[in-house]
């Protein structure tokens, strides 16, 4: 191993060796200060990972690139998972803490996970692909179900679980065919394989296997049957991980996997991709009208976002995988800016989840029912906010790549989805008057809030500077 395998490798190596230490030093002092510690250790070690992955260089001959690979792809999206794991650390903090969870397993299980998309993200090859997706699984596994006393997340844990692995199960399978058939596990060998010798059923039926598994933790429609639930059981700060952090992972190796490995085969895949994209969009936009459970909403709400991420990969062009990046970075610090309000939706001390106990909010804190409402605009999609041109970036890449309907039916579900934000705006300001929740918010919490809406504003001014980034490392990807 020589210096550009450490370097590339550097990020993964520091947290597994900080996550050993962790788990020992937890072991021998057995106190709420070493809790603190490890939880506030974990957040600077995400942080400065985050850094060295930014600092590291992309050049230089390496040994590992085979199967290992750290390019502009791969950074860009293991930056913002770290980053956005960085601040749902922090702002759960007081959450556990109120609700006696807090316990030094919660950070270590996330860190875990985190590890494990990093290395799925980063993978050139199945086996270790699939090394990464089990390390993140088990642990997500584990934390769904942190609240063991709770029915419902022991529920949730349970059948998180289950359906987990049988994905995990339907990718393995999926591997093996596409494995039998090329006599490769490499993203590379395959394509070019592909490229020089055209395709075997096997193949095909292997990427259908894969693509499924895919679908299932990016809660894509058939695969979401999970996700309501799973959303609604577990602690509201493991379900703002659910909703964020696994859905950049997946979308960031479904992109590797489709245009590194099955590139040639783009008009195979396309019509799945195409299909999902639908199914997940109208689901998302038609099954969230009824929620009563703010959770449960903002589970439909994550899947119907999935279908318009879909869109653009279904593009296969460099502008398509472009708004996806740009929509993944809208996407994780719109709902960051949301589930920092859920964590502090109580009355009395009591976490309440229904979106009828926001009636009225307008009179118990003004400035959060003005920033959650800039969050939930956006979210729909409405102009002049970045999630609007988030979403017509994603449109017009489907146009040009002569998906013209498709963008029709995106706009479509776009205006059904926005019924059920524009609901929760309505009861803010002239719902019902009801017991009011406390409206009480730490200062942290108002910062990340209040600094998710203002984004969303100022990514109206500066959304086109960053499509040109985001422009260069989707054509990385497709070159």
């Amino acid at each position: 191993m020589n210096i550009s395998d450490i370097l590339i490798l550097g990020p993964e190596i520091l947290l597994i060796i900080y996550a050993l230490m962790s788990i020992l030093f937890a072991s021998f002092f057995k106190h709420e200060s070493s809790n603190h510690f490890i939880f506030n250790c974990t957040i600077l070690m995400f942080l400065i990972s985050a850094l060295i992955i930014y600092l590291t260089p992309l050049e230089g001959e390496s040994n590992i690139e085979s199967i290992f690979i750290r390019d502009s792809f791969s950074k860009f999206f293991q930056v913002l998972i770290l980053l956005s794991v960085s601040c749902l650390l922090f702002m759960s903090k007081k959450y556990l803490e109120k609700n006696d969870l807090f316990k030094f397993e919660y950070p270590i299980l996330i860190l875990f996970s985190t590890l494990g998309m990093m290395i799925m993200i980063s993978s050139k090859n199945f086996l270790l692909l699939y090394l990464g997706l089990e390390i993140q699984s088990l642990s997500l596994y584990v934390i769904s179900s942190f609240r063991r006393e709770n029915l419902k997340s022991t529920e949730a844990g349970l059948k998180y679980f289950i359906l987990g692995s049988l994905s995990s199960g339907l990718m393995l399978f999926g591997i093996s065919l596409i494995y039998g058939s090329t006599g490769s596990i490499n993203f590379e060998l395959i394509s070019s394989l592909i490229t020089s010798k055209g395709f075997y059923p096997g193949i095909i039926a292997g990427l259908v296997f894969l693509i499924s598994g895919f679908a299932f933790k990016a809660s894509a429609v058939p695969f979401h049957m999970w996700t309501p639930d799973v959303y609604e059981g577990s602690p509201t700060p493991v379900t703002a991980f659910f909703a964020t952090v696994p859905k950049i992972a997946a979308v960031a190796v479904l992109l590797r996997v489709l245009f590194d490995c099955f590139g040639p085969l783009l008009e195979s895949w396309q019509q799945v991709i195409i299909l999902i994209s639908v199914l997940s969009m109208l689901l998302g936009s038609i099954a969230a009208i009824g929620q009563d459970n703010i959770k449960r909403l903002m589970a439909y709400s994550s899947i119907g976002h999935i279908g318009f991420v879909l869109i653009g990969i279904a593009s296969g062009t460099d502008k398509g995988l472009s708004a996806v990046l740009i929509y993944m970075v809208l996407y994780v610090i719109m709902n960051i800016g949301v589930f920092v309000f859920i964590l502090n939706m109580e009355r009395n001390g009591v976490a309440v989840t229904s979106i009828n106990s926001l009636n009225m909010y307008n009179e118990v804190s003004k400035g959060q029912t003005l920033f959650l409402t800039i969050l939930l605009f956006s979210l729909a999609g409405i102009p002049p906010l970045a999630g609007f041109f988030g979403k017509f970036l994603i449109f017009n890449a489907a146009i040009n790549a002569g998906l013209s309907w498709l963008a029709i039916i995106a706009g479509i579900s776009s205006v059904i989805a926005a019924f059920y934000y524009l609901r929760i705006v309505y009861l803010m300001y002239f719902g019902m008057v009801s017991d009011p929740l406390n409206g009480n918010m730490p200062t942290s919490h108002w910062l990340i809030l209040s600094g998710s809406a203002i984004l969303m504003l100022i990514g109206i001014i500066n959304l086109y500077g960053l499509e040109g980034p985001s422009f260069l490392v989707a054509k990385s990807l497709l070159n």
